[in-house]
């Protein structure tokens, strides 16, 4: 009964995202082919004005109408992403606030479950199949495909706010708000609801991630200190991490030798679990939530096949889900024994170099002319008759290809980035435009909404694992707070950097400045030091005196970042 009511109340959730995704989608529409009419710009302010000071002028006007002139008309107001929400907001909403707020909130919903939903029971998929297929060891695969597949939300968010959107602080403050989440809060949490079992971590795994973390953070220090960075520096900051994969490879070969010549009978999967931050475990709850959407397309159908009017209603619910599905479901290759479909394999290997082309086309649309998108478009149609009818004759109906598995799993990798970096992109573009709504730097919205959305599932897991896997669950779920953060800075920020140093080259690329960073920096070190100094001196026990002083930083952190974005007080 317990796992009919769960099934019950996600269907019911994703129906509600659906509909809510069917209803935005009709009314940004109705929006863009029928745009209300309203007065000229010129009879506000001079054109020079306007184009001189961004968005920053929207709240000078106090009517709805005045404020949709200047949308529509300000070049700083044009949306970075694919929807214009501020002229959504003013021009069709204009007369209803509260509707504007509460459709923006669902699309907040919708983006935040597209997202994740893509990177669990997509990206990560892929990443999966690809560690086995290239028989990498479970240590680096948990810090390297797996550990990119959990961080994938934030990677993909910090670059895109670098690259796309020049808000390069929502990216720096995204990562970091959800690094401090995870190892404060959700650590936090752990350690309190673990504390009756007198949970012992392993000491060396401990000081080891949290010290490379340490050192990351101080070297993203220094880097804001000199408020510059060139290719070359950024380069090294991604290093670290390779660093730290050496470190960690090295000292499970190092083990995996000593316990073999020791001649003791761990397994390779018993050894793995014994302080080894295999980020991929960390988020094995993650995929189960959105299993729980195949599982309630199938089993349902089986279970109450027999009434003809429950069978036809599960039918019906089925096609309600299908808007946000369906898309992704077309343009992924999945080639997993339990998701096989050789109609879905043929059509999505087809459409993939379509929507390639398309937002390939989309986002270079300043810069080519129509010839060179119609030469895009016929050689994606080339490639995409060319890749369906390899793939209608080489697979067969009953199962997945077991030959030549790895270009359909490069193939499910890249069009999962892809959709995972459309949506990225979307979101990023939505918290700067309800920043400037709501009159609050998009930073802060970085620092707690994107950083809270993206870290819920690390919350709901990691305490699911420690709560439920004993010593073994809590070691992982501890090392996961810690290396998954860890990646999200090195890699996803350093990345960012990567990119943005490279559009800059041979110049260096200058650092966004927010001095708010300082004092979120100064907050995690702080939490990082509590957790090494406490920790050592329990005895590596996870008691509630450590969860108390985390829970502590964070809300002492984040009272001064509410109070200074309400004016309460103020950073000199």
């Amino acid at each position: 009964m317990a796992i009919l009511s769960s099934n019950f109340h996600s269907k019911k959730l994703l129906l509600f995202l659906n509909i809510s995704f069917l209803f935005l989608l009709s009314l940004f529409l109705k929006s863009s082919v029928f745009p209300h009419q309203s007065i000229q710009l010129n009879s506000l302010l001079p054109r020079r004005e306007l184009i001189a000071d961004g968005c920053a002028g929207l709240h000078d006007y106090s009517d709805y109408k005045s404020q949709c002139t200047y949308v529509k008309s300000q070049v700083g107001c044009e949306p970075k992403g694919y929807i214009n929400y501020l002229r959504i907001f003013y021009c069709t909403c204009g007369q209803f606030p509260i509707l504007g707020h509460s459709l923006l909130l669902l699309w907040l919903l919708v983006l935040f479950y597209l997202m994740g939903d893509t990177a669990a029971n997509y990206f990560c998929s892929s990443l999966e199949s690809l560690s086995r297929i290239l028989k990498l060891p479970p240590t680096i695969a948990g810090i390297t495909l797996l550990s990119l597949g959990n961080g994938a939300s934030d990677v993909f968010a910090s670059i895109v706010s670098f690259t796309r959107s020049n808000d390069g602080d929502v990216g720096l403050n995204s990562i970091l708000g959800g690094a401090f989440f995870i190892s404060s809060v959700v650590v936090g949490v752990i350690s309190i609801f673990t504390s009756p079992q007198e949970i012992s971590v392993d000491k060396h795994s401990f000081i080891r991630d949290a010290l490379f973390f340490l050192s990351a953070l101080l070297a993203l220090v220094l880097i804001l200190l000199i408020g510059k960075i060139s290719l070359l520096g950024a380069l090294l900051f991604v290093s670290i991490y390779f660093v730290y994969i050496s470190a960690v490879s090295g000292s499970y070969f190092y083990q995996k030798r000593k316990e073999r010549n020791m001649n003791h009978l761990y397994s390779e999967d018993e050894f793995a679990e014994r302080g080894i931050p295999l980020l991929g475990y960390v988020d094995d709850e993650k995929p189960i939530l959105i299993e729980i959407k195949n599982s309630s397309l199938q089993n349902q159908h089986h279970h109450e096949h027999d009434l003809s009017f429950s069978y036809y209603f599960l039918k019906l619910l089925n096609v309600l889900e299908l808007p946000l599905y369906l898309p992704r479901r077309l343009t992924i290759p999945v080639v997993s024994e339990e998701k096989w479909s050789k109609t879905y394999a043929v059509i999505s290997v087809t459409l993939a170099p379509l929507l390639l082309a398309a937002i390939y086309n989309t986002q270079r649309e300043k810069h080519t002319g129509s010839r060179i998108s119609l030469v895009t478009f016929m050689a994606a149609g080339v490639i995409a008759v060319i890749l369906g009818n390899l793939a209608y004759v080489t697979t067969k109906n009953s199962s997945p290809p077991k030959n030549c598995l790895l270009p359909w799993l490069a193939g499910g990798f890249l069009m999962s980035v892809t959709w995972t970096y459309i949506t990225a992109e979307e979101l990023v573009s939505l918290l700067v435009s309800i920043g400037n709504i709501l009159g609050i730097s998009p930073s802060v919205l970085g620092l707690t909404v994107l950083a809270w959305g993206n870290s819920l599932g690390d919350l709901i897991s990691n305490v699911a694992m420690a709560m439920n896997g004993g010593a073994d669950g809590a070691q992982i779920a501890i090392t996961g707070c810690y290396a998954g953060p860890m990646f999200n800075t090195l890699v996803g920020l350093g990345m960012s950097l990567v990119f943005s140093s490279a559009s800059e080259y041979p110049a260096a690329y200058q650092i966004p400045k927010d001095p708010s960073l300082y004092e979120t920096l100064a907050f995690l070190i702080g939490g990082l030091l509590w957790a090494l100094v406490i920790l050592p001196r329990k005895s590596m026990r996870l008691d509630r005196s450590l969860g108390c002083g985390l829970l502590a930083i964070y809300s002492c952190f984040l009272s001064l970042r509410v109070a200074r974005a309400l004016g309460i007080l103020k950073l000199h």
